[in-house]
């Protein structure tokens, strides 16, 4: 979340809708699988493109796909499988909230991501 004083949810979510892009990388960080956490010492990592991911909330609890895309803007992850259906009978994706997934397997393919995580997988 953005540092910010005020305790007032008006301007905590302004803070947030606000947030310059630096800053917004932080809220799409995603807690990691017991096996990579013990694997790599941290916790939580910032989700992108190519990672794997188990849904853990919503509809679609328990369904595990890779990451087709982060929304930036609105800070959500697309993931592959996860769709709903239109009026019409067209599928498109369901955007989801990176705190409601885990991260099971991670893309090391950018060697400075591989290098800050400390091991290759």
């Amino acid at each position: 979340m953005v540092r910010i004083a005020s305790k007032q949810p008006r301007k905590q979510r302004k803070a947030r809708y606000n947030a310059p892009n630096h800053t917004r990388g932080r809220f799409l960080s995603a807690p990691l699988s017991p096996e990579l956490r013990e694997k790599h010492k941290t916790r939580r990592v910032r989700v992108v493109k190519g990672d794997t991911v188990k849904v853990l909330r919503g509809d679609f609890a328990g369904e595990e796909g890779v990451v087709d895309a982060v929304d930036m803007k609105t800070c959500r992850l697309v993931v592959h499988g996860v769709t709903v259906t239109k009026a019409d009978g067209t599928e498109v994706p369901r955007p989801i909230d990176p705190s409601n997934v885990q991260i099971t397997k991670l893309n090391l393919k950018d060697k400075l991501r591989a290098e800050r995580l400390g091991g290759e997988e």
